[in-house]
């Protein structure tokens, strides 16, 4: 089996916005493309990637990991740009 972490690339900027947060995040899948979202929205699954940034975690579904092999900044969500997606009503 391959190891998918060793071929996905987080950006520091990524490890630090989620260092600083205070929340754990998750590289999901959105009708937008990958999203990293708090964990309080859309919760990690037990076969998710996981990527220590301090004492947090970036959890990378293993559907994007398949897909996407670098985790960069413009993959956080934005609240005041939204989504086009009805997939996260809380967003």
């Amino acid at each position: 089996m391959v190891d998918m972490m060793s071929t996905i690339t987080v950006d520091p900027d990524v490890v630090e916005f989620v260092k600083m947060s205070g929340e754990d995040y998750r590289l999901s899948t959105s009708c937008s493309g990958p999203i990293i979202i708090p964990t309080a929205v859309k919760p990690p699954k037990d076969n998710d990637l996981k990527v220590k940034c301090g004492d947090r975690t970036l959890f990378i579904s293993r559907v994007q990991a398949r897909y996407v092999s670098h985790v960069t900044k413009d993959m956080i969500y934005d609240s005041e740009e939204g989504l086009n997606c009805s997939m996260y009503p809380d967003l």
